[in-house]
């Protein structure tokens, strides 16, 4: 191997370039497992990294019962409506939409009819989709690689590969029924298809690039697009083409982003706001209102409505809420946990391979692969450390392609100029800064495998001063065994943190990596819609077994022998939140402290109206549409949405369309409280002054038809 990277050119090797057969089947095992020409490891190396993937994310998946119940019974509506299943409602009888775009339950959606709707038709799509990323990683990193040689690039996609399926963010997200792992494959796609776009200025692979991130869009609107300005940038500087073509490309990859994107934007704009359900989350029940508002703008910037709810001014709301604002809020709390194991090194890598890169010339596919994903990361990372409202510390598993691209390719760059001390002393500094970074965020819960800390500090600085005195003697087997065993050193506690997390159950509106269960802040919500309010589950995140993170917060579920203590009392759930788990053949529901909702379940499970029950917020709505199996109007969506009216709610009740109306123990939104809208408030002051109240399995309920 030489020990100076390449640039490439027109004759420059490339991966995939001779692969026997054309059709699909080339187009599948060129993509995903490598061209006849690589080393004979590399396809079983790969297939083998997929299927402990698969393994990881798929091993007692049904243990999370439905996860987030909020996206949950919207794949149950979308499972029995078809006009649900296109809007993304909540409810079958389509009366208002989740707070995100349907792409995300689109998928769910199309599983659950297949298969039937159950816990493991919504959440093993997450998983598959963990697997693609894995794989789509893997291609993309290798083929940036490929003027470094075949061995080198499988090694380096081989590692990035492995790096994202043992990060913590992702080990959760994976597993769970929020739109992230949708998310997180449309971007890896995209970036792969910008890759594959480079070298032979494909226009057809960038407009690809454009419809996945179109559909990402579609998925959690403006942070699917965070990586647009990275991708733009590297083909306009990187393709292999006249700049008028490059801009043209880029033109055209544009209009393939808007009309992936904007289809079914325009499509519910044009439907009659009288035919469809409300769009959640929005002030005015428009999609640029979502956009602009609640999951765009003021989600960064802050404000006020409806725009992300739950969070403070400065985004300090507990580690739940991702910590106060600043450069350091990716390394503390449970953002740490998810997402730093390796983003020091990631880091150290751009920098010292772009220092390696800098004389390669304008289309060196090292520097490109460096700049992407590099951008990718700054972009995106820089929008989370700096958002003033809500942001979930889960959101970092965007970060995590980036992340493990960078690594490998930065990694193998230096690999390739070991002979220099630059080389050496990069390599060694990643390792040993891996090794020690993990100590540290192990070091926040000393009780959890105690001895784990010291081993992999202590194995990283041996290994990173093994690799920097064989490399300057000249010592090439104490070399590589030397950054063979870095690499596992460095990478232990993430995956040790990942398995932690995926070996345990989680639940809720925003779930925490490692080993104790999580139930989040609610048993259900808008994944980022914000904090929890909403209606029988309660509105208290479960303290983590261990106290406090960084800054005093509390939270988190950092690894512990002791499980953790779940929010505040709706039934006797195995995690302590309002869910859809029992106990003792009693199964929890929403609803003023219920402790037996087997006859209100019953009750509404009977009832023939269009909407069975009506209640305060989404989440309460949720769970007793997922135990019912019947549509339940929810008075006032996830985030406080004016919806609906009194005079409206009038209406529905004497068309016959509500069957009865629950009272709530906490309020719809984000900020919870009981009826925390005027409507909200109105509508629940008319009822009870109108109808007689009774109580059905500790729930209080008026019926409608009296």
């Amino acid at each position: 191997m030489s020990s100076h990277p390449a640039s490439l050119s027109p004759t420059a090797p490339r991966v995939g370039s001779r692969i026997g057969g054309t059709g699909i089947r080339s187009l599948i095992v060129r993509a995903a497992v490598g061209d006849r020409t690589s080393p004979a490891w590399v396809r079983p190396s790969l297939l083998g990294l997929l299927l402990v993937t698969a393994v990881l994310y798929l091993w007692n998946l049904g243990a999370s019962g439905y996860a987030n119940t909020f996206y949950a019974a919207a794949v149950q509506a979308g499972a029995t409506s078809w006009k649900a299943f296109f809007f993304g409602s909540l409810d079958a009888s389509n009366f208002i939409t989740v707070d995100k775009p349907p792409a995300s339950l689109w998928v769910m959606g199309l599983s659950a009819r297949l298969f039937g709707f159950s816990s493991w038709s919504v959440l093993a799509p997450q998983a598959v989709m963990g697997v693609g990323a894995v794989a789509l990683l893997f291609g993309a990193v290798r083929r940036s690689l490929a003027s470094l040689g075949a061995r080198p690039a499988a090694v380096g996609g081989l590692l990035a590969g492995a790096v994202l399926a043992f990060t913590p963010a992702a080990a959760l997200m994976f597993r769970f029924d929020n739109p992230d792992a949708l998310l997180v494959l449309l971007m890896t796609a995209a970036a792969y298809s910008v890759v594959r776009a480079l070298p032979t200025a494909s226009w057809k692979w960038l407009a690809l690039a454009g419809v996945a991130l179109g559909f990402a869009f579609l998925t959690k609107m403006l942070q699917g697009l965070l990586v647009l300005p990275a991708f733009g940038l590297v083909y306009l500087v990187a393709a292999q083409t006249t700049l008028g073509r490059r801009i043209a490309h880029l033109l055209i990859a544009a209009s393939a982003l808007v009309v992936a994107a904007g289809w079914w934007v325009i499509a519910v704009a044009l439907w009659p706001a009288d035919a469809r359900p409300y769009i959640g989350g929005s002030t005015n029940n428009t999609v640029l209102d979502l956009v602009f508002g609640y999951n765009g703008l003021g989600r960064i910037f802050g404000g006020s409505g409806s725009g992300g709810g739950g969070g403070t001014a400065t985004g300090a709301a507990g580690s739940s809420f991702g910590g106060s604002t600043g450069l350091d809020r990716l390394f503390s709390s449970e953002m740490g946990l998810e997402i730093s194991w390796l983003l020091p090194a990631a880091l150290l890598a751009l920098v010292l391979g772009l220092v390696v890169t800098r004389k390669g010339g304008r289309a060196n596919p090292l520097r490109a692969a460096l700049l992407l994903w590099g951008g990718w990361l700054l972009v995106t990372g820089l929008v989370f450390s700096y958002m003033s409202r809500t942001i979930h510390p889960y959101y970092t598993v965007a970060l995590a392609p980036a992340v493990a691209a960078l690594v490998a390719v930065g990694g193998v760059v230096l690999w390739s100029v070991r002979s220099t001390w630059l080389g050496r002393l990069g390599l060694a500094a990643m390792i040993a800064g891996s090794g020690a970074w993990a100590f540290v965020l192990l070091s926040e819960n000393a009780s959890w495998l105690p001895w784990l800390r010291w081993v992999l500090v202590v194995g990283a600085v041996l290994s990173a001063a093994a690799l920097v005195v064989g490399s300057a003697a000249r010592l090439a087997r104490v070399t590589a065994v030397a950054v063979i065993a870095g690499a596992l050193f460095g990478l232990g506690g993430s995956a040790a943190y990942a398995v932690a997390t995926a070996s345990v159950a989680h639940s809720g509106s925003i779930p925490s990596v490692g080993s104790v269960s999580s139930s989040g802040l609610a048993a259900g919500g808008g994944g980022g819609g914000g904090g929890g309010g909403g209606g029988g589950g309660g509105g208290s995140a479960p303290s983590a077994a261990t106290g406090e993170r960084p800054g005093g917060m509390t939270g988190g579920t950092a690894p512990s022998g002791t499980s953790s203590t779940g929010g505040t009392g709706t039934g006797a759930g195995s995690t302590g939140t309002a869910g859809t788990s029992s106990t003792a053949g009693t199964t929890t529901t929403a609803g003023a402290g219920s402790t037996d909702s087997a006859a209100l379940t019953a009750l509404l499970a009977a009832s023939t109206a269009r909407w069975a029950a009506a209640v305060d917020g989404s989440q309460s709505a949720a769970t007793l549409e997922l135990s019912s199996e019947t549509a339940v109007m929810a008075i006032g969506g996830w985030s406080d949405d004016p919806t609906p009216t009194l005079a409206e709610f009038q209406a529905y009740v004497a068309a016959g369309d509500v069957g009865y109306y629950i009272v709530s123990g906490q309020g719809g939104g984000a900020g919870g409280g009981s009826s925390s809208t005027s409507a909200a408030s109105a509508i629940e002051a008319w009822v009870t002054a109108t109808y007689t109240a009774t109580t059905v399995g500790g729930s209080t309920v008026y019926d409608l038809g009296s």
